[in-house]
């Protein structure tokens, strides 16, 4: 811990505010992924169980609790343009924060990359001033430098993996509602 402490110390302002934006993107990734992991998996719940109940013949609507329920109650005969505007202002807010993880995913390597380069110029810099310059004064400096650009992988790891692990969820969820939409629509043209 105190080396820990020692390296922020030692550090420029410019490597510490590349860690410091790190450290912010890390906590956004998870943020946004458990919120929007747990927003999904209870509304694919919610479809699953109201297309359950359309399969079955339990209902000829969906349920109270759908998210396409508001868009139906509106209208008095359901048809393809409602429902498909129902899915997708559906997935619309059901995915918000998608495209901060793509941008935390594709940037934060770049960032560590940029710390890192700053700590190796400031670590020539200061071999410049000393006399001697052998590996055991290098190597412990440009390890160092690494740092950030681990931490900006570490970051770019997490946010890319739950990315895709949301997306997907956003594919159930969209799957529900179309499914949902396709036999509500066959209902409809089956009373004509």
């Amino acid at each position: 811990m105190g080396s820990l402490f020692t390296y922020f110390f030692e550090s420029s302002a410019i490597t510490i505010f590349v860690l410091l934006l790190l450290s912010v993107y890390f906590v956004a990734t998870f943020w946004v992924f458990l919120d929007r992991f747990y927003i999904l998996n209870s509304r694919i719940g919610e479809e699953a169980k109201s297309l359950k109940s359309l399969y079955t013949g339990e209902s000829k609507s969906v349920a109270n609790s759908s998210l396409i329920f508001t868009y139906l109650s509106r209208v008095n005969t359901p048809n393809k343009a409602i429902l498909e505007a129902a899915s997708s202002d559906a997935i619309r807010v059901s995915t918000k924060g998608l495209t901060w993880l793509s941008i935390i995913a594709s940037t934060s390597p770049f960032i560590g990359l940029f710390g890192t380069v700053i700590g190796i110029l400031e670590t020539f810099s200061k071999l410049g001033a000393e006399s001697s310059a052998s590996l055991s004064v290098i190597a412990p400096a440009i390890s160092e430098a690494l740092i950030a650009t681990a931490a900006g992988i570490a970051v770019a790891v997490f946010a890319y993996t739950f990315h895709l692990i949301l997306k997907r969820k956003a594919y159930e969820l969209s799957s529900l509602l179309s499914s949902q939409s396709e036999v509500i629509l066959s209902q409809v043209n089956e009373e004509k």
